[in-house]
């Protein structure tokens, strides 16, 4: 099975999408990798652009637009979680981790509250 390169952020992202995002190209792709993750591969979570940047409008040539933003997102949601860079992980469980320690604790606002689609996730 396909192992998958994941921004740790972009669990969270993964957990509020529905069908909104930059481009009708970006919302195919979302739903695309959130059925692909929904099997439950192992993901191995680093903090560089991903399969998700891919269609990205903000990845200028393998570099988000926003890198020192979404870097603090990313080691937020590894520390919150007591994951490491480069951790490899079912997705289910990393799922779990992310609900346990940071939706249901409150803290998603604290990890990621000044992203432009904030809102959707509330």
């Amino acid at each position: 099975m396909k192992i998958y390169e994941i921004r740790p952020h972009h669990g969270l992202c993964l957990s509020f999408f529905g069908g909104k995002g930059y481009s009708s190209e970006f919302v195919k792709h979302m739903a695309e990798i959130k059925a692909e993750v929904s099997k439950n591969p192992t993901v191995l979570l680093h903090s560089r652009t991903d399969e998700i940047c891919s269609v990205c409008p903000h990845n200028k040539n393998g570099t988000c637009e926003s890198e020192e933003k979404v870097q603090r997102y990313d080691k937020e949601v590894l520390r919150l979680c007591s994951l490491d860079q480069k951790a490899e992980i079912e997705w289910k469980l990393f799922e779990q981790l992310l609900n346990e320690n940071i939706l249901v604790a409150g803290k998603r606002e604290a990890v990621c509250g000044d992203c432009e689609w904030n809102a959707i996730c509330k």
